[in-house]
């Protein structure tokens, strides 16, 4: 499994403190994006994808404070990293159920929900904040909460979708 970052206490990516796990690969490209590390599938940082869920499990829990876990890219939901997600996912929530997971992705909720895909709908039925659609250069506005443009839309499960 390739992935770009791990962010232990990460209070910018979520509210309160997250663990940020940053994909690596992303088909958008979206000019002026701030992570374009990430773009490339072959870049990051290759480790097994069981020793890499493990970590990630653990740093949520690490020294009896419990973080939520936030999912960026890259992009999370592209074929080379959806299963992956979906597994980190899955073992996350077995261990901390009640945890808040955020996830980012240039996609939008119509086309991820059209697509009929059963690992990104069981992806959706536990995350519990989307932010949704491209990052646009052009109405970049930095004052927005946890997304670069206004297009990107906040949705939180079982209100929005």
């Amino acid at each position: 499994m390739r992935y770009a970052a791990i962010k232990e206490n990460d209070i910018v990516d979520g509210v309160g403190i997250s663990v940020s796990f940053w994909c690596q690969g992303c088909p958008f490209h979206c000019p002026g994006c701030h992570n374009e590390h990430t773009w490339d599938f072959d870049g990051g940082i290759e480790e097994d994808k069981y020793v890499l869920i493990d970590r990630v499990v653990e740093l949520i829990g690490k020294n009896g404070v419990e973080r939520n876990l936030s999912i960026l890219g890259g992009e999370p939901l592209c074929d080379p990293n959806k299963y992956f997600v979906a597994d980190l996912i899955r073992k996350v929530r077995e261990e901390y159920p009640e945890i808040t997971i955020y996830l980012w992705t240039g996609y939008v909720i119509e086309k991820l929900q059209s697509m009929n895909d059963g690992v990104i709908n069981y992806i959706l039925s536990e995350v519990d904040i989307l932010v949704d659609g491209p990052f646009l250069i052009e109405e970049r506005d930095i004052t927005l909460e946890l997304r670069g443009s206004p297009n990107q839309r906040i949705l939180k499960r079982g209100v929005d979708f």
